[in-house]
This record gives C-alpha cells, sequence and structure tokens, in this order.
C-alpha cells in the first residue's frame, strides 16, 4: 500500500509540472497576442461603431477591417479588460500598428475621432449647415430644420423664430456621433461664454435687448471691412436708428432673399420681407449672419461721430459721410465709376 502511494506521488510531480508549463506558455502567448501589432503596415483605418451595437457587432466590425486575428482571443481579452459593457458607440480612428490591448483601451475610454471645423463670421445658418454637411457630420435640410424648431429654440432661452445669430463663430471640433441639436447647443453655449452678462448689460444702457444687440451686431458682420471699419460702420447704423432713418443695408435685403445669385437688382430692394430694410423702418425681424466678437463689441461701443452713410470703395473699406451730398459724390466716385468701366 505504501508502495503504492510512493508511486502516485512520484506521478503528480511531473503531472503538475506539465501543467504549470502549459499554463506558462498559454500565458506568454496570450501576453505576445494582446501587446503586438495587429501587423507591421501602420494601416489608419477608421469605423463606425452604430447605437446599439453589442461586442460581437463590434469586432466583427473590426475584423472586416483586419484589425482582429483572432476572434476567441480578442474577445477572452476583451472580457479580461470588461470591455464589451464599456465601450461607445462612435467613429474610431485606429491603426495597425496598434497592439489589440491599445485597440481595446481606445474603444473603452470612447476616444471618439474628432473633426475640426472652423465657422468663420458672419456665416448664416444655411452658410453652417453647408459647412457641417461637407465633413459628413450633419444631414444640411435637417440641420436647418432643427436651428428653426420653436420648441427647441425656446428651450435654449433665445427669443426668435431660429438659433441665427447666436452659433457663435470659432473653430470646433466635432464628432459624427452628435446629431444637429447636440452641435447647436454646443455653438450657442460658446456664445454664451464668449457674451458675457456685462455686454448684455451694456446694449441694455444702448436701448437694445439682447436680441437687437446681436441683430445690429450681425448687419454690422455682413457689411464687412476691416477691423478698425467695424465701429464706424456700426455708429452710422446707431445714427440712423436714433434719427429715424432707414437702415438701407444690402446685406439684410439678401438675406430675405431665396436662391440669390450675387448680384442684387431693384426689384430686391422693393421686395417686401421682414429683412428689407429699405422698406421698413429699424432692424429687421431678426439677426442676419453670426456676428464675432469684434462686430458685437463695435454695436457695443461704435465711434463717436455723425456719419449718417456709407459705400464701398471696391478695395474692402469704406468711405464715409455725414450728408446725402457728400454720400452721392462717394457714390458717383465709387459705385457708378465701376459700372461704367
Amino acid at each position: 500500500m505504501k508502495a503504492h502511494m510512493r508511486f502516485i506521488s512520484k506521478n503528480k510531480i511531473p503531472i503538475a509540472i506539465i501543467c504549470i508549463f502549459i499554463a506558462f506558455i498559454f500565458y506568454a502567448f496570450f501576453i505576445h497576442y494582446a501587446e503586438t501589432p495587429v501587423d507591421s503596415l501602420n494601416r489608419t483605418v477608421t469605423i463606425e461603431i452604430p447605437m446599439g451595437a453589442n461586442f460581437s457587432n463590434i469586432t466583427d466590425i473590426l475584423e472586416k477591417k483586419d484589425l482582429v486575428k483572432c476572434k476567441k482571443s480578442f474577445y477572452l481579452l476583451a472580457r479580461l479588460k470588461d470591455a464589451p459593457t464599456h465601450i461607445r458607440a462612435g467613429e474610431y480612428e485606429l491603426s495597425s500598428s496598434m497592439s489589440p490591448s491599445d485597440i481595446i483601451n481606445k474603444l473603452i475610454k470612447g476616444e471618439i475621432k474628432g473633426h475640426q471645423v472652423p465657422i468663420p463670421e458672419g456665416f448664416n445658418i444655411r452658410q453652417i449647415a453647408a459647412r457641417l454637411a461637407e465633413n459628413e457630420l450633419v444631414n444640411e435640410e435637417t440641420f436647418t430644420e432643427t436651428a428653426s424648431d420653436p420648441e427647441f429654440v425656446s428651450s435654449l432661452g433665445i427669443e426668435g423664430s431660429s438659433v441665427e445669430g447666436y452659433l457663435f463663430p470659432d473653430t470646433y471640433i466635432f464628432t459624427r456621433s452628435m446629431n444637429a441639436k447636440t452641435i447647436i447647443k454646443r455653438m450657442v453655449s460658446r456664445f454664451r461664454q464668449k457674451v458675457t452678462p456685462y455686454m448684455i448689460q451694456r446694449a441694455k444702457e444702448l436701448g437694445f435687448t439682447t436680441g437687437e444687440f446681436v441683430t445690429l451686431a450681425s448687419i454690422v458682420e455682413k457689411e464687412g471691412g476691416p477691423k478698425e471699419e467695424k465701429e464706424l460702420v456700426a455708429a452710422v447704423f446707431h445714427n440712423r436708428l436714433k434719427k429715424g432713418i432707414k437702415l438701407q443695408s444690402d446685406p439684410t435685403v439678401i438675406y430675405g432673399i431665396e436662391d440669390f445669385d450675387g448680384n442684387i437688382k431693384r426689384k430686391h430692394l422693393r421686395k417686401k420681407t421682414p429683412y428689407n430694410t429699405y422698406r421698413m423702418y429699424g432692424l429687421p425681424t431678426g439677426p442676419i449672419s453670426n456676428p464675432g466678437m469684434e462686430s458685437l463689441l463695435a454695436v457695443l461701443y461704435p465711434a463717436s461721430v455723425d456719419y449718417l452713410y456709407f459705400v464701398s470703395k471696391n478695395n474692402g473699406s469704406h468711405h464715409f459721410s455725414s450728408d446725402l451730398t457728400s454720400h452721392n459724390e462717394a457714390v458717383r466716385k465709387y459705385q457708378i465709376k465701376k459700372r461704367r468701366r
């Protein structure tokens, strides 16, 4: 009996060693798999993980892009990292030089690919929608409809028919997982950050509501001209409003024309729209663009001048006049002569 026990004990030792050795080999192989790049080609691969995708779906997406070579090993690694329940939907930029462990870590962290989108001063809603659509971030029509949805606009604390004027011009980083509402909220939030309560109070002191302040700034923005002229342009409009003179701003007319072809005509100046300041007194019904900080400040702090008119000099700047006679002379000099050429 003792001899039999000794025989079993002697045989258990090598079996245990073999098991440990096999486990070590498996562990080494698994660690090598987890930490070794997928391949040496350094391919950049963009994937889209849809909302509601389970981990099996995600693994299939990665496999189709040749980022997963062994599904069982990848799934085991993911389970060890508790990845299946922590991966966010969205667009990811991955590389074949990454290891399976790196790929899973990036998915867990939700490092969704961002798209840098510059929104220039003076862009209107339609132009912003087109810029975002170019970057495949939104559906153009959906964005414009959302931007003028009464309930949504009201929820943002904006008194008006749309968010025009409140989409602050800046360079943004958006992801394709964002929808139109999320993007608009981000831009309106940037407006709230930049346009301080002190600026709103200053507008009130000048007799403007927030909407009127932004509307006038949007007109100053669209009239163009160098930075140093914005305060002069703002002064012209301030002076006209005080004297009860129509603003007669071409950009307001253009904003009210659908499919404007770039050539403003007399019939456009006569057309009745809520934005045509050739027909109406005071400010138009709302902003005509999204003004930058220079135009906003110019409205709050206009130049101390008595100008009532300005005309383009066709070189990016304007000629300013205090009376109609001087203005007509400037029009003949800079505009009529240009048309005759």
